[in-house]
């Protein structure tokens, strides 16, 4: 596990040299939007296709979702309560809610999982993520950024919201393939093989591009603590608890506990921005939990392992 962070590591390093030196001129927003788009509405969905189409659904794919959905509840209850007790203002408390319910699910939790558990595990980042999370994400958390923002836009076509999420769709086709037991042909296979591949690195690599410290970040501290301690160490532990429960067991259990101690997305800072929320207090929270992750994982691994 460690010798994988380390390496994820340093793909994400590569992205933050990148930021400072800026090879061939080309600023750091414009080169992770074009890696950011590559892979948002081609190598990601490939990757999802070739792994929904063969994976096998269930029982556990349906604990799997439920175990997503809670995490996302146990979070933003969490979070709001924490925030009512902090009195933070709407602009911050929607940033802090956002940043403590959804992680980064897939980006992270592909390579985290297949090198904790194998190839197997990512189709459990991708239900995680796209079973539970992503709808989540564009319903309930546009409800979130749409109440506390500053802002006369408010939350609508929600369902035209998640119908334009490639990757979504891509799980559709592939688990009505899935169901229908259509059988893939290998130039296909060879295509989404080659395709797939680049999610990961340039994934890792653009987060690098995204994360930054200024003086302006060490003032939402305190406004970042408890994204911390829900994110990385409380949703975790009740997540561990509530999957014993409802009956996950073993790397199953131990996969989607991985998931759930993630730190947050990278799309939320998206959300602030077009819901008036504090952005820096979530660029913050992008940045700590990222880089707390490094010691916090392997603890969990350890736990459940």
């Amino acid at each position: 596990m460690f010798e994988v962070l380390v390496q994820m590591t340093g793909l994400i390093v590569c992205g933050i040299a990148w930021r400072v030196f800026k090879p061939a001129g080309l600023e750091p927003a414009q080169t992770r939007k074009v890696l950011t788009s590559l892979v948002y509405y081609l190598l990601l969905p490939a990757l999802v296709l070739s792994v929904l189409w063969k994976a096998e659904l269930g029982n556990t794919t349906l604990l799997i979702a439920l175990s997503a959905a809670f995490a996302v509840a146990v979070g933003m209850g969490l979070s709001i309560l924490s925030c009512r007790a902090c009195k933070s203002s709407p602009p911050v408390a929607g940033a802090v809610i956002l940043a403590a319910t959804f992680p980064n699910a897939t980006y992270l939790g592909l390579p985290v999982l297949e090198a904790a558990f194998g190839p197997w595990a990512r189709g459990v980042a991708i239900q995680y993520d796209l079973f539970a999370c992503t709808p989540l994400l564009f319903t309930l958390g546009i409800l979130v950024a749409s109440r506390y923002g500053n802002t006369a836009e408010m939350a609508r076509n929600m369902a035209g919201e998640l119908l334009r999420i490639p990757a979504l769709l891509a799980a559709v086709l592939a688990v009505l393939l899935n169901i229908m037991e259509v059988p893939s042909h290998a130039v296909l296979d060879g295509l989404l093989g080659l395709l797939e591949r680049g999610v990961v690195p340039l994934m890792l690599f653009s987060l690098g591009l995204s994360l930054e410290w200024n003086r302006a970040h060490w003032q939402t501290l305190p406004s970042v603590i408890p994204v911390v301690l829900l994110r990385l160490f409380i949703v975790p532990a009740i997540i561990l608890v509530f999957a014993s429960v409802i009956g996950l067991t073993g790397e199953w259990k131990a996969a989607v506990v991985l998931e759930t101690a993630l730190p947050r997305m990278g799309l939320g800072i998206v959300f602030c921005d077009r819901y008036n929320l504090d952005v820096s207090i979530y660029a913050a929270a992008v940045t700590i939990t990222t880089v707390l992750i490094l010691l916090t994982l392997p603890m969990w691994y350890q736990i459940l392992v």
